[in-house]
C-alpha cells in the first residue's frame, strides 16, 4: 500500500466514524452497536497510522518503503503512548 493510499484509507474510517456518530444521533445506531464499531475503526486507524510511521522510517534510513507490513492490532494497540 501506497502512502497515498493510507491516507485515503485513513479519511474512509474517519468518514465512517462521524457518519455513525450521526445516526446513533438520530436512532438509527445503537450506542452499543456504535461502540463496537468505533473501537473496530480506531484499531483500523491505528494500524493505517502505524503502517505510514514504518513506511516513513524505513525511507529515512535508506530502505523500501514497500516492504512496510500493517502490523496486527494486538501489536499496534499495545505500544506505550
Amino acid at each position: 500500500m501506497q502512502d497515498g493510499e493510507i491516507l485515503t484509507k485513513i479519511k474512509e474510517l474517519i468518514t465512517e466514524e462521524h457518519l455513525l456518530r450521526e445516526k446513533v444521533g438520530v436512532g438509527d445506531v445503537s450506542a452499543d452497536d456504535e461502540k463496537v464499531r468505533v473501537r473496530e475503526l480506531e484499531e483500523a486507524l491505528d494500524q493505517c497510522w502505524d503502517l505510514l510511521r514504518q513506511r516513513k522510517a524505513r525511507r529515512e534510513f535508506g530502505e523500501d518503503p514497500d516492504f512496510s507490513v500493517p502490523r496486527p492490532i494486538n501489536e499496534v494497540e499495545g505500544y506505550q503512548q
